[in-house]
């Protein structure tokens, strides 16, 4: 199976979505889903979020409509053009991004910094002033280069924002990403890598954004890796293992589990649902998700 990646999502998206974003409303398979008016009362252990790309085919103010009729109000993966809407729909901004240049081109690589720099250095205090908290970050990809010298490479780009993001309280989250399915040759595709990165920068505002998904390809061991090295990630993902769709019996995941787990972490930052829906009433199916997720 070929796996979707954040750039083709809408290519895989079912037929009728481009109806939908016209529309500017929710899908009309929805059905029962749509019309419940009141929404579920969560546990609140969990902060519930969703990330946007995955259900780009609604209209950012549909989606903010449909999150509060689930429960929760937050969205990952949003930037400043569209912050206003959020607000005016009293929903937070969980992960800011647009600071970034690509997946692949990321700290790692000197010839970025500069681009890189200014990009960040702009970004944060409009992330302080909107009132949020995290801004995301990508390593890049290898091209040849080796572990050690892209840590270096990265911290002598990270470290010079550091004092920026402390002044300001933002938290710089690099996202760790699989390289054997959907990134090929990401560097940070591993949590060990990820986490000396955080030692050597020494920051209380750069954490990881352990994506849940790609460290299931990639090394496994979720709910221990959470229990030994929580202190390192300020954010998590979702999705199912494998083919990035729903979170329920149908994958390899049993994310009750791994829930309790951040829970029992003591840890209070977002858990985001990242799954590209597949079944027919998308709704229902982010509806589930948060539910499973709810311990």
């Amino acid at each position: 199976m070929n796996e979707t990646t954040r750039r083709d999502v809408l290519k895989k998206m079912l037929a009728g979505s481009v109806a939908m974003v016209a529309a500017g409303g929710l899908p009309a398979c929805a059905g029962a889903s749509a019309e419940q008016t009141q929404p579920p009362v969560l546990k609140k252990n969990i902060n519930h979020s969703v990330c946007r790309w995955t259900y780009d085919f609604l209209s950012l103010e549909a989606l903010c409509r449909m999150v509060k009729e689930i429960g929760f109000s937050a969205i990952d993966l949003v930037g400043p053009a569209e912050w206003h809407i959020l607000k005016a729909q009293g929903i937070d901004s969980s992960m800011c991004n647009g600071a970034e240049i690509s997946l692949e081109d990321g700290w790692n690589e000197p010839a970025n910094h500069a681009r890189l720099l200014q990009n960040y250095r702009d970004m944060i205090p409009k992330v302080a002033q909107a009132g949020y908290k995290n801004l995301i970050c990508f390593s890049g990809n290898r091209r040849g280069m080796s572990e050690e010298e892209g840590l270096q490479n990265s911290v002598a780009g990270l470290q010079q924002l550091m004092p920026l993001a402390e002044q300001h309280r933002v938290v710089m989250q690099l996202e760790l990403f699989n390289s054997k399915v959907n990134h090929p040759d990401y560097m940070a595709d591993s949590s060990a890598w990820g986490i000396e990165l955080c030692r050597r920068l020494g920051s209380q505002n750069f954490k990881l954004l352990y994506d849940i998904y790609h460290m299931q390809i990639m090394e496994g061991d979720i709910i221990r890796t959470i229990q030994d090295h929580h202190a390192w990630f300020g954010h998590y993902h979702t999705a199912g293992v494998p083919g990035r769709h729903e979170i329920d019996q149908s994958q390899e995941l049993y994310y009750p589990a791994i829930m309790r787990a951040i829970v029992a972490s003591g840890y209070t930052g977002y858990v985001a649902q990242e799954f590209i829906p597949q079944k027919e009433d998308k709704v229902a199916s982010l509806r589930e998700a948060i539910l499973l997720c709810d311990v």
